[in-house]
């Protein structure tokens, strides 16, 4: 028996598109059109070059204070590495987006029951990411004054993306050609990539059975930490930021996969 027939036998909750023809269809186009609402709510979302600062100077203080300022230095060690930062640049910007999408196609065919619960918690993900944007906008290491060391490697090296670097306006405002380029520079706490990468390797690892494959998955979330320290996207605490949020959205899953869940069947959910 397959891990979807059991779970329908043993009456747990599924998808409501999972029983219509064609319903990872509806599923996909759903997760689309979500992500791309959360894009364009979280480019409106930005907040000043002057807040971001503060705060980004709030957070070295921490750093500092718990001895995990380390981000210069860790860049630094690699910084005539071109083609090693330009293969961090291209892992940042496409890894982030892809593995979660593979973690959503197989759970949704191989155990639509673990599927419900963590793309629940990815969409609650996204919504405390968008709080966290709006309530802390943040300047990431790359864009610091030059004083504190750091390289815009997405300027300076090869990536995917916009290769330039941020103009400002006369009052210390990023220009709106490079808003455009880039979207909202201050989205950085927490760090979704972090919180996507954990998400993702959470989600596959009981799924998988290649001990290669689980490997591989582990790696994700490692990977993704010194991809967004090396490249000087994330503060070391955006990291943390990122794990935080993700275990808050774990918790009100549970909650709510509880409360929509029909008790009277008095069957187990066991989808963790």
């Amino acid at each position: 028996m397959t891990t979807e027939a059991a779970e329908r036998r043993a009456g747990q909750p599924v998808p409501w598109t999972k029983p219509v023809r064609g319903g990872w269809v509806i599923e996909a186009a759903l997760g689309v059109a979500i992500f791309l609402v959360y894009d364009q709510v979280r480019d409106k979302t930005m907040g000043t070059a002057h807040q971001a600062a503060i705060h980004a100077r709030q957070v070295v203080d921490v750093e500092r204070f718990f001895g995990i300022y380390q981000e210069r230095h860790i860049q630094h060690w690699f910084i005539n590495w071109h083609w090693f930062l330009s293969f961090w640049n291209i892992y940042y910007g496409t890894i982030h987006f892809v593995l979660p999408v593979v973690a959503l196609v197989v759970l949704y065919h191989k155990t639509p029951t673990r599927y419900l619960r963590w793309r629940n918690t990815l969409l609650i993900l996204l919504a405390l990411g968008l709080v966290g944007f709006w309530l802390y906008p943040l300047t990431p290491p790359r864009l610091m004054p030059a004083s504190y060391g750091f390289v815009d490697t997405a300027a300076r090296f090869f990536n995917f993306g916009p290769q330039q670097p941020i103009h400002y306006l006369p009052n210390g405002e990023p220009t709106p050609a490079s808003i455009a380029a880039f979207g909202n520079l201050y989205a950085a706490m927490p760090s979704l990539h972090m919180g996507w990468s954990t998400w993702s390797a959470l989600a596959l690892l009981p799924v998988l059975r290649r001990p290669w494959l689980k490997v591989l998955v582990c790696l994700d979330p490692v990977l993704t930490f010194f991809a967004i320290v090396v490249t000087a996207n994330h503060w070391i605490l955006d990291a943390i930021g990122g794990w935080v949020a993700l275990a808050i959205a774990y918790g009100l899953a549970v909650v709510l996969e509880r409360l929509c869940y029909d008790t009277s069947r008095r069957r187990p959910v066991s989808t963790s």
